[in-house]
């Protein structure tokens, strides 16, 4: 099963560093691969957006998601609902003494051909995504000054 985990500590606090990472329309600003995001309804528990991503050739592939877990400030998780690979995602937020720890960790179950064929491409994907986490800081961190 694919996964992909990684930390990083943004100089801002949770509140502020939370509400970033719960609104998925800032997603473009830091995941490279969004062609596409909408919210459909208000930021909250149970909250779905349509997504479409970068996929093979550059071709825009549906990853809809809907958000499966919403404690502001410490925890979001979310389950892609569309598109030939379905990741579950799980962001935790702790606060450190000069801001916010943040891990992204993402898991896909795959089976069958999938499992045979896309394994590596995934786990390449879902490395790609959760450095991500990167450019996010850096947005986050450029917000203050």
């Amino acid at each position: 099963m694919p996964e992909a985990v990684h930390t990083i500590r943004i100089h801002r606090p949770p509140a502020a560093v939370f509400a970033y990472f719960a609104d998925g329309e800032n997603d473009p600003q830091w995941r490279t691969g969004v062609k596409e995001i909408i919210r459909n309804g208000p930021i909250g528990p149970g909250m779905t957006y349509r997504q479409r991503i970068a996929g093979p050739g550059g071709r825009a592939i549906p990853s809809d998601y809907k958000v499966t877990a919403y404690e502001p400030d410490s925890h979001l998780a979310f389950e892609v609902t569309a598109g030939p690979v379905r990741p579950i995602g799980d962001y935790r937020f702790e606060p450190v003494p000069d801001g916010t720890e943040v891990t992204l960790k993402l898991t896909a179950d795959l089976t069958g051909l999938k499992k045979l064929l896309m394994t590596k491409p995934v786990q390449h994907s879902m490395d790609t995504e959760v450095s991500a986490l990167d450019r996010a800081k850096q947005i986050l961190e450029q917000t203050t000054q």
